[in-house]
């Protein structure tokens, strides 16, 4: 469908983001309809022949990185002189003096909490209601719900209600609430009757009394009591009155009447405009935009059919309780919401400047989202300390954080804002930017209020950056290499070298298998134990139960413990993962590339067919990970580079990806996930005119030419002739 513009001075605005600005947007703020668009005009103006300067370094850095490594073919990389020959062609900068982050009115969600975070498409209202309810989740449900409690010995989930299960999550609970808030003289699976609170005291002996911070009365009865460790709550609900046992009988089996025990989980949820949407146009843009204004406003809400219910999901209220005081308090039932902007990169037609180009998106994404927060400056629902939380991805370096500094003045004085009101969290996703992360840091050093790592975007830039090195060594090979240990342990030096402790945020990345949750209580606790703040989950279920390692970590004490070890090498950084004299059978590189095959098509096929940016997509194994373009990039880069250095063929390589197709296909056919999108289209004997498979074949065929290894060009462009 053809995009209908409007002039406004030097712009050409598509009618539908200029409707959405004007009659949605606008209205409530200060910000008056022609002030904007003439600010915004000479704004975009003046940022975007600067962010297409900053995308010619990176492209001019890559041809120089290609160069050195095709004129040292064939010999071993000393990695000495090719720190110098970074040096030398302004890739690696040089580092400063020691300096702290000065950035200011961060809340407390971010620089006193430690505790998981959700990353949501934006695009779904429904998931973005639910990820930012997920601030409080059950734990019973968590525990009954996933393969944390074995199904064993007749505890099985099943469709009804399985008393014996339920035992189970009870028994689990008890020893939770005996570790994390413990009894002086007995344990929790001793209590025999509902604790009593008379004049705000509990007739508890707990070990440390200070962990009782509250309670709350229905009809005069006692319905919950609220404890408090490492900063995180935990609130023990009973249904005395019998109210709660209508709607959900599963807790009552219990001998005091715990109907559950609600955990303060995802503390803080990304909604997010990039890697987990398909949005290649005004159209998409304005349902982002729409969903994150809601959010803002406070009214978003939705209705939708589960389970042949009707349902109506909307924001949760905040949470009320008496103090041991006797006085009212609350604390927010929602998680502290954070805008994941796109990068530097990518355009967009919704809006066309003043010599018919498209957009930057990332500027675009600036100020709309930011004038969206002026809704939530004045009820002050999100940010209690008058501050707007941008995620940004993707930056190469410190010049382009520095661009990433500027933009965000821009939109300051065009809102009437305070300087540095914008916050910024800085992913270190890109190898310029791990290179480089304390002058990355020091550019936006009045607004960073988060660093992370994340593995697959980064070793997507990774193999791309030194596509010409080698070949490069299997993708599963990829967390036990020199580099990454380095690179992991870097994030966490540098951030708390530069005074993240106590006022920012440092994360890790994403545990990508939602039903896979016993493992998840295994693995995921490394996080903390590495130093992180916050780690990603896929689900508000995962929150919960993620939440219990920081009950069990304090993570702040581990922070002061890292800061002592010895930093990160950057030698060890630098260190290219290309096999050493690989001696790989063809069935060993047959498997390799069919996992990534099956991988690129299950996700592109449901980004360009259904716009789906981010779902549960069953891998070669059937088993369902959450999935965004990151995987992309590292399964379409890897497979490029192999080509590249003749590991596999063009032939064999398209042989597997259309056994794949089917594979694929038939994964997808009942998938209830694509249920409301159009109707799947297979790509099995379709490949000539599926789009689909011919996009995902494109992104390896051409991979090594794709700036930075990056998905979104291609995509966009496929997912535009999939729409017209």
């Amino acid at each position: 469908m053809k995009e209908k513009y409007i002039k406004i001075k030097n712009l050409s605005v598509s009618e539908k983001l200029l409707n959405f600005v004007n009659e949605e947007l606008l209205p409530g703020t200060k910000i008056k309809k022609k002030f904007f668009w003439e600010g915004f005009d000479r704004y975009v103006h003046e940022l975007a022949p600067k962010n297409k300067k900053l995308l010619e370094v990176r492209e001019k850095l890559q041809k120089n990185i290609d160069n050195w490594h095709k004129n040292r073919k064939g010999q071993k990389i000393n990695i000495n002189k090719y720190k110098e020959f970074l040096t030398k062609i302004g890739y690696l900068k040089k580092t400063g003096q020691n300096f702290k982050i000065k950035t200011k009115n961060v809340d407390a969600e971010i620089s006193k909490i430690c505790g998981p975070q959700l990353v949501v498409p934006i695009s779904n209202p429904r998931y973005a209601l639910n990820a930012a309810n997920a601030r409080w989740v059950s734990l019973y449900d968590s525990l009954y719900g996933t393969d944390v409690i074995p199904e064993t010995k007749g505890a099985l989930r099943g469709k009804t209600y399985n008393p014996l299960r339920g035992e189970r999550v009870i028994y689990y609970v008890r020893n939770f609430l005996d570790k994390f808030v413990p009894l002086k003289d007995k344990s929790w699976k001793d209590l025999k009757k509902i604790p009593k609170v008379n004049n705000n005291k509990i007739d508890l002996n707990l070990k440390n009394p200070k962990q009782f911070v509250g309670y709350t009365k229905k009809s005069k009865l006692l319905s919950s009591l609220l404890f408090v460790n490492n900063n995180l709550h935990i609130d023990i609900l009973f249904d005395q009155d019998g109210t709660l046992e209508v709607n959900n009988p599963d807790g009552n089996q219990d001998i005091i009447e715990i109907h559950d025990v609600f955990l303060e989980s995802a503390i803080t949820t990304i909604c997010d405009h990039e890697d987990s949407v398909a949005a290649v146009d005004a159209e998409d843009k304005v349902i982002g935009y729409k969903n994150w204004l809601g959010m803002m406003k406070g009214n978003l809400k939705i209705e939708f059919k589960k389970n042949g219910k009707n349902l109506l999901r909307k924001l949760n209220p905040n949470r009320s309780y008496i103090s041991l005081t006797g006085k009212k308090f609350k604390l927010s039932g929602r998680s502290l919401l954070l805008n994941r902007n796109v990068g530097h990169l990518m355009t967009n037609p919704a809006i066309l400047l003043k010599d018919g180009s498209e957009c930057p998106e990332g500027i675009l994404d600036a100020f709309i989202t930011s004038t969206a927060c002026l809704h939530d400056l004045k009820r002050k629902e999100n940010s209690k300390l008058n501050s707007i939380y941008i995620v940004k991805p993707k930056m190469h370096g410190p010049d382009e954080c520095a661009f990433t500094d500027l933009i965000f003045e821009k939109v300051e004085k065009l809102l009437n804002l305070k300087k540095h009101t914008i916050k910024c969290g800085i992913m270190d996703e890109e190898r310029r930017t791990s290179v480089n992360l304390k002058e990355c840091i020091r550019a936006l050093k009045n607004r960073v209020f988060f660093i992370n790592t994340g593995f697959l975007d980064r070793t997507g830039d990774e193999m791309h950056t030194s596509m010409e090195a080698g070949l490069m060594i299997k993708k599963g090979d990829m967390k036990s290499s020199k580099w990454i240990t380095a690179y992991e342990n870097n994030n966490v030096d540098i951030g708390l070298e530069c005074g993240f402790l106590g006022k920012a945020q440092i994360g890790k990345g994403m545990y990508a298998a939602p039903d896979l949750m016993a493992e998840m209580i295994k693995q995921k606790i490394a996080h903390l134990l590495a130093g992180a703040n916050c780690a990603w989950v896929p689900s508000p279920t995962a929150a919960a139960l993620h939440a219990m390692h920081y009950h069990e970590v304090d993570v702040f004490a581990k922070q002061k413990e890292l800061l002592k070890r010895k930093p990160a090498k950057l030698l060890d950084l630098l260190t290219i993962p290309i096999a050493d004299r690989p001696n790989w059978s063809m069935e060993e590189i047959t498997t390799e590339l069919k996992n990534n095959a099956q991988g690129i098509l299950g996700y592109v096929v449901r980004w360009i067919d259904q716009s789906v940016g981010c779902s549960k997509v069953p891998d070669i194994n059937g088993i369902g990970l959450m999935e965004d373009r990151a995987t992309l990039r590292i399964s379409s880069q890897h497979i490029a580079n192999w080509l590249h250095h003749g590991a596999c063929s063009k032939k064999q390589v398209l042989e597997i990806m259309k056994k794949m197709a089917k594979v694929v296909d038939n994964q997808n056919i009942k998938d209830p996930a694509l249920k409301g999108h159009a109707p799947y289209q297979t790509m099995s004997g379709n490949f000539d005119k599926s789009i689909a498979f011919k996009a995902a074949c494109e992104l390896i065929f051409h991979g090594r030419i794709q700036p930075s290894g990056y998905t979104e060009p291609i995509l966009h462009l496929n997912r535009l002739l999939k729409k017209n």
